[in-house]
């Protein structure tokens, strides 16, 4: 198969999941011998920070704007399957060319999925339109459960399909390492995900200053007061995911508040943290149990008291917690099952007997 990807970055993991999503699937993707062209729109930002130049799965291209887009627009007719990714710039704009000039199955791949629908009952319409999901032969979401049905019912997806996040697990496994830390965070700064870390990373901190614990990620306001015993840290390439985890006795996850809201929303960090064997503490919402048994393969936790309680654990708990969440995913939640699942979904919206596109703008 030959699948084209518009997606946010591939080359840059700074201050965004997009790029290690994309790295995972698409190795895993092209591993099953497909070939795939990674298009990505030129940004200052990223640029600044790539940490990825040529990936030894896929061709990795960039565009200035959509002029520059023009040049690509014979691969994009040419291939079984072109992807656009949210958050991509001009998203709405580009997606109108893929629907006009590709004559394979045209696919939107929403790694934002309660954001982006959020975002549309507001009338913003940043990267993808109504209109465009009515278009789209193929939606992609890394939020399940009830969300496919609205996108179908309300917005006219003709198939809204799962495809959460996944681990590439010969990147991400277990390492021998000294631990420096008994809870650890990693994630790019939210105002809405910031009370939760305040309940489930600061106040424990601020109750047992013998333990110590690390936030790691871009963009925290410079005037939070962090616990002496709190270690931050700016940025955690995608190499080093791995040593992180293996330096923590126990990794916390925290929800986007749309996510919360919509359930079956998984974040990447879940699943690396697990492939890494360091037991996950979670906040708890809608689906999460449908991925991983509470109690037996995670954590969840509300309040300051029952992250302490967690940290509290004799070794041996907190090892059986590893090996059983490790274990579900390499089962169910590696690269390469989501790469396979892609490649079927992918085959049965070319064969869907109604394929039919909205051309949006003249061919």
């Amino acid at each position: 198969m030959k699948l084209v990807v518009l997606g946010l970055s591939l080359s840059s993991s700074w201050g965004n999941g997009h790029a290690t999503t994309y790295r995972a699937l698409l190795k895993a993707f092209a591993a099953r011998g497909h070939d795939v062209l990674f298009l990505e729109r030129e940004a200052p930002w990223y640029a600044a920070e790539r940490d990825l130049w040529t990936p030894p799965y896929c061709q990795l291209r960039f565009y200035a704007d959509l002029a520059g887009l023009d040049r690509w627009r014979g691969e994009i007719a040419a291939a079984d399957a072109v992807i656009v990714g949210s958050y991509t710039p001009e998203g709405v704009e580009i997606g109108r060319r893929v629907q006009a000039w590709t004559r394979g199955v045209a696919a939107f791949y929403d790694i934002d999925t309660p954001v982006t629908l959020a975002k549309l009952a507001r009338g913003d319409h940043e990267y993808v339109s109504p209109e465009l999901i009515a278009g789209y032969d193929l939606y992609l979401s890394f939020t399940g459960g009830p969300t496919l049905d609205s996108l179908e019912q309300t917005y006219g997806s003709p198939a809204a399909r799962a495809l959460y996040c996944s681990v590439d697990e010969t990147l991400y496994k277990p390492l021998a390492a000294p631990r420096r830390w008994d809870l650890s965070y990693l994630g790019t700064y939210s105002p809405d995900r910031q009370p939760v870390l305040e309940r489930l990373l600061i106040g424990p901190a601020h109750a047992s200053p013998h333990l110590r614990f690390a936030v790691a990620g871009p963009q925290y306001p410079a005037d939070i007061s962090w616990p002496d015993n709190v270690e931050r840290i700016e940025h955690v390439a995608p190499a080093d995911h791995a040593a992180f985890y293996a330096a923590s006795r126990y990794t916390l996850n925290v929800t986007r508040r749309d996510m919360v809201q919509a359930g079956w929303s998984p974040s990447v960090r879940l699943f690396e943290a697990a492939a890494c064997a360091t037991p996950v503490i979670s906040d708890r919402w809608a689906g999460l149990d449908a991925l991983f048994t509470p109690e037996v393969e995670i954590i969840l936790a509300e309040e300051t008291g029952e992250v302490l309680q967690a940290l509290s654990c004799d070794d041996a708990a907190r090892d059986r917690f590893a090996a059983a969440a490790r274990a579900k995913v390499l089962a169910v939640h590696t690269a390469a099952s989501r790469a396979e699942t892609l490649e079927r979904l992918l085959d049965e919206a070319a064969a869907a007997p109604a394929r039919r596109r909205r051309v949006l703008i003249a061919a």
